[in-house]
This record gives structure tokens, C-alpha cells and sequence, in this order.
């Protein structure tokens, strides 16, 4: 099933706002599998006025946390479907999904203001709660940044999220990862 969403569906399904939220549009999701999504990268985000002066561009770890915003994305799409029972959706509501590595990660290209930056990412195993991902951002179909990206998604508790109980991982990484 194809999808897409809207920034206030983005909203809605990751914690992340403004300047942090990195994700504009999700354009196509094959839950399970892959997504595509954007971000129109604009003079007015706060991380150019430091990066550089006079050569704006955008840092590249904040590109790999777009990156793993739109991973997030798709997790979240995949565990949350849309004809779901409504103590199911409150329960995946109240989940967290937290980034646990970078492998791989090579940059290309600066992405710069008036840059459309496109993310797409796929699903390269998923076991149990833990995920791998293949993630590409282009511009304009040239390649601007690629990574691998595990995550772990974490359930709360089911009296936290007042539903029915489910397992949920004992012990969160130690490794010091934070959420996608």
C-alpha cells in the first residue's frame, strides 16, 4: 500500500519540532519496505547563520538525522496502520524510536539553500524491535549523502500508554544513542 503525508501527519507520528523537525513531505511509503519523503532547504534555517558565513551550507550529521527522521517515518507507518484498533494506535502513539548506529556514511555534495533534499530510505532488516536501514539524500538526482542507520523501536509500558499490555524491550541501548 502507497502513502503519503503531510507535515501535520509528520507531526503527529514523530516527537521532533522546529528547528529539529528535518522532514517536510513523505511523497511514497510501501510499509515495511521503503520510503520516499523531502526537505526544502531554505536560507531561514537557523544552522546557516554558523555554517559557514557566506557559504551557507548544510551539516552533515543534520542531514543523517533527516535521514533518520524519514526511517522513523517509515517505522512508525508500518507499525501504525491506519485501520489499526484504537488502544493498538494509542499504544504505538506513546513508542519512541531510538537511533543506534551509522555505518557507511559517505558525503557527496553540499547541500546548500534553494536544495530540494531527497530521502530514500529502505528497509534492509527488521528483527524484532531493532531495524537496518539503507538510507540515500540526493538533490536533483545526484547523490548528496548515504548512510546504513539501526534503530530500536521502544514500546512503553501499557498502563503508560493505557492499553493492552505487549512485551516491551527490558533495557534500552547502553550505547548512547537518542531518538531518531
Amino acid at each position: 500500500m502507497k502513502q503519503t503525508m503531510l507535515i501535520s501527519e509528520i507531526i503527529d507520528a514523530i516527537p521532533h519540532r522546529f528547528p529539529f523537525l528535518l522532514v517536510d513531505r513523505v511523497v511514497e511509503i510501501e510499509q515495511g519496505t521503503r520510503i520516499v519523503a523531502y526537505k526544502n532547504v531554505t536560507i531561514n534555517e537557523e544552522f546557516f547563520v554558523g555554517h559557514f558565513p557566506g557559504r551557507p551550507i548544510m551539516p552533515g550529521v543534520l542531514i543523517l538525522e533527516a535521514m533518520a527522521q524519514t526511517a522513523a517515518l517509515l517505522v512508525y507507518a508500518t507499525l501504525q496502520p491506519k485501520d489499526a484498533s484504537e488502544a493498538h494506535q494509542r499504544a504505538r502513539a506513546n513508542a519512541d524510536i531510538f537511533f543506534m548506529a551509522i555505518d557507511a556514511a559517505k558525503f557527496r555534495r553540499p547541500v546548500v539553500p534553494g536544495d530540494r533534499l531527497q530521502f530514500e530510505v529502505t528497509v534492509l532488516r527488521q528483527k524484532s524491535t531493532v531495524w537496518k536501514f539503507k538510507a540515500l539524500a540526493t538533490v536533483d538526482g545526484e547523490r548528496a549523502a548515504e548512510a546504513e542507520l539501526m534503530a530500536k523501536w521502544a514500546l512503553p509500558s501499557a498502563a503508560a500508554a493505557g492499553a493492552p499490555a505487549e512485551s516491551a524491550p527490558a533495557s534500552e541501548d547502553s550505547s548512547g544513542g537518542g531518538a531518531a
